[in-house]
Formats: C-alpha cells, structure tokens, sequence
C-alpha cells in the first residue's frame, strides 16, 4: 500500500501501473520466481475480467439507454410531482438511487441536477437543499447496489452472489440515503445559501409529452434486479424445505439461468432497446451508436479490477495473504472492520473510488478465512468496502471538482457539503454493514 501511495500522489503514475509495480514488488519481496509472478498476473487479469467484463459493458448499455430516451428525468420528474414540492428533496434522493443503479455517478448528475435547480428557483431556498438528497442518492447506488461496476467488481474477487449484495446493499444503502440526503441536505441548506447558478436561464425545460411512462422505466429497472433476487429466493426455499415443493423444483433450472447476472442484464438491455429505444423513435444504428459510445468510460474501470485480481492472486500466491489473515485474527477486529479502513485509506490518499474498491479487495479476498464466511457475511464486508471507497470525497476526487462547477461553489462550501455528505454515506453504510454482520457470520 505504501508503494501504492507513493506512485500515485508523488510519481503522478497511473494507477494500473501503480497497482502493477506493487503487485510485481510484493511477489519479489515474498520471494516469487518471475515464472510464479507472470502466472499470477495472468490468473489475476483473467479471472477477475470473466467475472466482471460483461456485466460492466451490459452495465453501461443499458444505463446510456436509460439516459438518451428520458427515463431518468420522468422517475425524477414524477416522484417529484407526486411528493409536491415540501418533500421534494426525499423524491430527488429516492430517484438518485434509483437512476444510478444502471446510469454512471456523472452522467446521472449532469442529466438530473437542472431539476434540483428548477426546485431552487420555484421555492427560493438554497441549492443545496435539493442537491445534497440527489447526491446522496446517486452516491449510495453507484457504491453499494450492484449492476453498478463498484459492487460487482467487489463481489467477484470475494466470491459472493450479486444477490445477497444487492438485499444488503438496499438495506444499509436506503438508511445511508435518508440520512446523507433530505436530512442533512436540510440541515446545510438551511446554514448555507447558495444561489442559483448563473448560466441557469441556458437550462433545457423537460418536455413531459415525449418522456416515457414512469411504469415502465422503474420494470425495466427492475428486471435484473427481480431476476437474480428471484434465483436467490427459489434456490433458499428449496435447500431450507424438507419437502421442496415441485413446481418451484421443475422452473429452478430455468430461474438459475435468467438469474445469471449477465442474462438478467441482458434482457434489460434489450427491453431497453425497444421499449425506450426503437418505440421512441430511435433507429437500430442509432442506438448502435449510443451503446458503442457507452463502451468508452469502462476501459479504465475493467483495466483497474483487473490489476486488482492481479494483486489479489500475488498476494494469495506468495502467502502473505496468510499472513494479513493471522494478523486480523489476532488483533480481534472484525473482519468488516478492517475492509472499511483499508478501503477509506486508499479513497483518502488516493481519491478514486475505484482504485479504494480494488486494493481493499484484493487484500481482503487474499485471505484463507474468506471461504467459510456465509454469503450474508461477505455481502457486509462488500458493503464495508464500498462505505471506505466513499468516505472523505476531497481535492484529489474528480467528483469533487465535478459537483463544485456544477453548482458554481467555492472549495470550502463544497467540503462543508458534497465532502461531509459522502462521508455520512460511507460511515452510515459502513456501520449498518457492521451490525448485520453480527448477526450472519
């Protein structure tokens, strides 16, 4: 980790190669031969991108046809108008959380923001008052609630199922939301008055006639998520029932098969295509276009994961694995404890997200215990993982700078706000993780 650190904030390299050379120093150290090193880089990249490859590029298809064809803005939109303008701020966290489960953090800011700015403008309070709960919203699903890439790549080098991720992740997710959002999005709107950017008159009005209908968009979201929660629910009666019941035995295969992430995922995608695609006007090559485009951002994303499997089998293959297992166990710290502080170190030294998820993963799957801990149990630890990746959201975070042009503020008002925000997501997630786990080990 230290190497790591010093790669990154000092050297100024890239954090694939930074992730590479630690992982290469690491299995040297432990006194890998170079044969032994190369067979673990390889494993390492070639496990971890089966598992996560294809759910992150269906990920990013289907959140860019979510985005194109209106059907964030009528989820906003419509929880808005059903919520009125008083609760308006729960509407907007509840539809951040939603809208970033398929859609990317930035891409759902920037196309849902102008709402919080109209709400602003209608009721004269501060900006912040509506941005925060939408923030928080989008912060917790991209963090905790797979198909988002975060979870998923988590999940994959723990060896967890995506389902018992998701059920924890919405649990502790939604409280994180409540809170970070309309709550404290209330408290530091009230303190704090920013005013309406001043490019708001270039804003777009939404169009309500040509966006699809609120139904629909909130099934189609909700067809991956039905489908693995579904396996995973057929599969618990069957093992847990004396007497499984037939019918539910006769469509279990069929159901383990739609529930297999990258088949759930990718009928949501062709759902998408047609319903909010080609029944909205758009043709066969334009959609084409926009999924391919889609594709860009997640060359990073996979490059990254993969480097972490690669110092996730380094560190499993030369034994120090092991050795970080002996020294958790002695020092008495539940094992959730110690993902959330390896991950919030790396966010607060380092910024990404990302690069926080992949070390603390690749540290954390490298220990022997991991296989005897339940499904539930390593559903925390994921969640703690994805607690320290948010927390302390800082100078060295894109996000940061994103949310202060966005909303035209200066660095101390947004480390006052989006900073303190993130964090209260993290720490609430964290600490809801950290109760479930007493209860499921």
């Amino acid at each position: 980790m230290a190497i790591l650190l010093l790669l990154i904030i000092y050297v100024k390299l890239h954090p694939i190669l930074s992730i590479l050379i630690s992982a290469v120093v690491i299995g040297i150290g432990a006194g890998m031969s170079t044969e032994a090193i190369i067979g673990s880089v390889g494993t390492g990249m070639g496990n971890t991108l089966k598992g996560i490859a294809l759910l992150v590029g269906l990920g990013s298809m289907f959140g860019a046809i979510l985005e194109i064809s209106g059907g964030a803005q009528r989820i906003a939109l419509s929880l808005v108008n059903k919520f009125g303008d008083n609760k308006a701020a729960w509407a907007l966290g509840i539809t951040g959380l939603v809208i970033s489960i398929p859609v990317f953090f930035d891409a759902g800011l920037i196309i849902l923001i102008p709402l919080a700015f109209g709400l602003a403008k209608r009721t004269r309070k501060s900006t912040l008052f509506y941005a925060i709960p939408l923030l928080a919203g989008l912060a917790v699903g991209h963090a905790f609630i797979p198909p988002t890439p975060g979870p998923i790549l988590v999940a994959n080098m723990l060896g967890v199922d995506l389902s018992y991720v998701i059920i924890i992740g919405l649990i502790v997710g939604t409280v994180a939301m409540i809170i970070a959002g309309p709550i404290f999005g209330k408290y530091i709107g009230t303190k704090i008055h920013v005013p309406l950017p001043k490019n708001l008159e270039d804003m777009q009005d939404y169009d309500e006639s040509k966006l699809p209908k609120f139904a629909t968009v909130v099934g189609i979201i909700m067809i991956p998520l039905l489908l693995i929660l579904t396996n995973t629910v057929v599969g618990a009666i069957i093992n847990n029932t004396q007497t499984p019941i037939e019918f539910l035995v006769h469509i279990k295969p069929a159901l383990a098969f739609l529930g297999e992430p990258f088949v759930a995922l990718s009928i949501a995608t062709i759902a998408a295509m047609i319903v909010l695609g080609i029944k909205h006007g758009y043709s066969r090559e334009e959609l084409e276009k926009v999924m391919t485009k889609s594709l860009e951002p997640t060359g990073m994303i996979l490059l990254v994961t993969a480097c972490g499997g690669v110092l996730r089998y380094i560190l499993q293959d030369s034994g120090f694995g092991e050795v970080i297992g002996q020294a958790v166990a002695k020092s008495a710290l539940p094992l959730v404890v110690v993902a959330f502080v390896v991950a919030a170190l790396v966010r607060i030294s380092v910024g990404s997200a990302t690069v926080a998820m992949t070390m603390a993963a690749g540290i954390i799957s490298s220990m022997p215990e991991i296989a005897s801990l339940s499904p539930l149990y390593l559903a925390c630890v994921t969640a703690a993982i994805a607690g320290g990746a948010t927390v302390m959201s800082h100078f060295n975070d894109s996000g940061f700078w994103l949310v202060k042009s966005l909303l035209q503020i200066d660095e101390k008002t947004t480390l006052k706000s989006w900073t303190i925000m993130e964090t209260i997501v993290g720490l609430t997630g964290f600490i809801g993780a950290l109760i479930i786990s007493f209860f499921v080990k």
